[in-house]
């Protein structure tokens, strides 16, 4: 109901209020749950965890500073699937102007190029954001957009798609490589961006971190907004999550290959960048969040993943919180489940297409009115209806999940993965990323065809963990002995069907 959906968007983002000072970050008090960490994680990933909800080391601005020149630090996966690089710029006040590169491959691994757009336009700060904390809300206006192809098949794909009156091309005259065609000119009153799905609406939203690292110099990323993963959705999404940062050309992640190669690109010369280091899927062990992540929709959380390719078996916890620090926790999902190998992506080159069943789940609320919503819930349909109690776990499996939080057990969803090593060696895990209006990926066509911030593997050895009993354990506390890990994307989309949309509206 609407009235359960207000209650909860306001238990979960107590810190969505209006400011007078366009400028004033939402605050508000979370208590820090004690003993609420139960898993005797590996040394390593125990550091990497602290490591992320370090303040000392994470410094956020608002409004950012955008003055210099950022890029992107591997070749990016957007939906579709489309495959890119970006190089931004942006210029000291009071032009507030930007230039915007973004070359476009034909392959994952960026390359082989298709085309690039060189975008000219404004931008302007409006407030922090109150729906997304920690970000700023900005307005771009376009100024100019103009394509240059690089390749004999974009020519032929956008000779289909693109209207070639609308390039001033009359009839029998053909499209030819490296020469620049203008797409928009807002002088002109000039158009031809539909065709592409074009956007650049991730300029709408934006953080700027600045990360102190041991021993080393300051690195700088700039988060911009997400893109749609429907393309018919593009042009008028205003995004509430973040794409992978780009990197500040002079104070970037060492080291960064990549970022040279796209430091040095132009319209007419695309970057071509090593071919990845992608390696076989093997899913055994722990996986870790390597920030603390946003989602769409108001979230914060870490994740942590246990893999057991000989029991295809799948463990885990999504730790949600209300600030874009990873520091107060608002609740916790576990849960549990099995996962079939597919066969290998025909769309993404190194990636695999997988089927995983959720059939277990469990809830620690850290937030005093969702606990209220929860009691109120009818008998047998959420848990035990009137145990739940702050900081206490409930299994909410024997009730067939939870239709108030629209958990619905057992739930299948059809997948994508992808590994790769990073520059240090580790091994990294791409999983599929979620739909943009709050579903999830149930059908096979909704499988992703584009991923979440990759996970880093913390330890290659999954520890033995205690197996949930559906018709026991109805509540425990959070200071019990059972283990804690990471829980699938479902749970955490599905939690959101019921306030999703009155927060948008």
């Amino acid at each position: 109901s609407e009235m359960i959906a207000h209650l909860l968007l306001h238990s979960l983002c107590p810190h969505l209020v209006l400011h007078h000072n366009l400028w004033e970050v939402p605050t508000g008090h979370f208590p820090t749950p004690a003993n609420s960490s139960r898993l005797l994680w590996e040394p390593q990933c125990q550091t990497h965890l602290r490591h992320l909800q370090d303040r000392a080391r994470v410094a956020a601005t608002i409004p950012p500073r955008l003055d210099g020149h950022w890029v992107s630090s591997r070749c990016e996966v957007r939906p579709g699937p489309e495959f890119l690089t970006r190089s931004y710029t942006f210029y000291s006040n009071p032009t507030r102007l930007f230039k915007a590169l973004q070359h476009y491959y034909s392959d994952s691994d960026c390359q082989v190029p298709a085309y690039s757009l060189l975008i000219q336009g404004k931008l302007r700060f409006r407030k922090a954001s109150w729906i997304t904390r920690g970000a700023t809300e900005a307005e771009h206006t376009l100024l100019n957009v103009a394509l240059v192809i690089h390749s004999q098949q974009s020519i032929h794909h956008l000779a289909v798609h693109l209207p070639l009156y609308c390039l001033g091309l009359g009839p029998g005259v053909h499209l030819v490589s490296h020469r620049l065609y203008e797409l928009f000119s807002a002088k002109a009153e000039k158009d031809c961006l539909g065709a592409l799905h074009f956007s650049m609406m991730e300029l709408e939203l934006l953080r700027m971190e600045t990360q102190i690292h041991p021993h080393g110099h300051p690195s700088k990323e700039l988060f911009l907004g997400d893109v749609h993963t429907d393309w018919n959705q593009r042009a008028h999404y205003r995004p509430t999550g973040y794409q992978e940062p780009l990197q500040n050309t002079m104070h970037y992640i060492h080291p960064c290959p990549v970022c040279a190669l796209v430091y040095r690109s132009s319209e007419q010369h695309p970057p071509i960048l090593p071919p990845s280091w992608s390696i076989p899927m093997n899913l055994d062990g722990l996986w870790v969040s390597q920030r603390c992540e946003a989602r769409p929709a108001v979230l914060f959380l870490t994740r942590l993943f246990i893999f057991s390719e000989e029991q295809r078996s799948w463990e885990g916890t999504y730790h949600h919180y209300s600030d874009p620090m990873c520091r107060h926790r608002t609740f916790t999902l576990l849960a549990s489940g099995h996962y079939a190998h597919m066969e290998p992506s025909g769309k993404i080159k190194g990636a695999t297409e997988l089927v995983f069943k959720v059939t277990h789940a469990k809830v620690t609320v850290f937030e005093q009115t969702l606990v209220r919503v929860l009691n109120s819930s009818e008998q047998g349909s959420c848990g035990l209806a009137g145990g739940w109690e702050l900081g206490m776990e409930q299994n909410i499996t024997w009730t067939a999940g939870c239709s108030v939080l629209g958990i619905l057990l057992p739930h299948k969803e059809y997948e994508l993965f992808k590994m790769e090593k990073d520059q240090k060696g580790r091994p990294l895990l791409f999983i599929g990323e979620r739909p943009s209006d709050g579903s999830s990926p149930d059908r096979p066509v909704k499988r992703p065809t584009s991923f979440q911030t990759p996970m880093v593997q913390c330890s290659a050895v999954a520890p033995v963990t205690q197996r949930y009993n559906p018709r026991s354990e109805r509540t425990r506390g959070v200071s019990s002995a059972s283990a804690q890990y990471s829980v699938f994307p479902v749970l955490l989309m599905s939690l959101l069907n019921l306030w999703f949309w009155y927060m948008l509206v």
